[in-house]
């Protein structure tokens, strides 16, 4: 459901007409938000060990195939992430703060991942720079879109 506000705050104003959340009830696998929540702590602990694997075992270099493929594709999906979060602010939709999230995660990957597999010398200069002046602060600004739009609770 589009609704359409025609008051100056906007998408804020928009999340904050948004009906109450429904109190929690089981969803596709049958756990409630508790026991979802305790899993997904879980599983961030658990992957605690799985890094100490990778730090040790996996080699310094790597040829890899479709090289172009991943960086184009990584460039194309924040490409589209910009644009739908525009488009939604544009319609005043309160879901942007969810593409905005979204191609946040997606400008940290690119920098770091430009930063880190990067070679000394110009093309580490050229990532350094693109993440520093283009891509982290693009993502800060994607961050504090989508969490401006969270609803705020009363205090007290």
């Amino acid at each position: 459901m589009h609704t359409t506000h025609t008051d100056d705050s906007g998408a804020r104003q928009a999340v904050r007409d948004r009906p109450p959340l429904p109190t929690p009830r089981r969803g596709l696998v049958g756990l409630r938000s508790r026991h979802l929540g305790l899993a997904f702590v879980g599983c961030g602990v658990a992957m605690v060990p799985w890094l100490v694997v990778l730090a040790k075992t996996l080699p310094d270099t790597a040829q890899v195939r479709h090289w172009s493929t991943a960086w184009v594709g990584l460039d194309a999906l924040e490409a589209l992430g910009l644009a739908a979060t525009g488009r939604l602010l544009l319609r005043r939709d309160p879901r942007f703060c969810l593409t905005a999230t979204a191609t946040a995660a997606l400008l940290v990957c690119d920098a770091w991942f430009d930063v880190t597999t990067s070679a000394p010398g110009a093309e580490l200069t050229t990532a350094v720079a693109m993440a520093l002046g283009a891509e982290l602060p693009m993502a800060a600004l994607c961050t504090a879109l989508a969490v401006r739009a969270l609803p705020r609770r009363p205090r007290g």
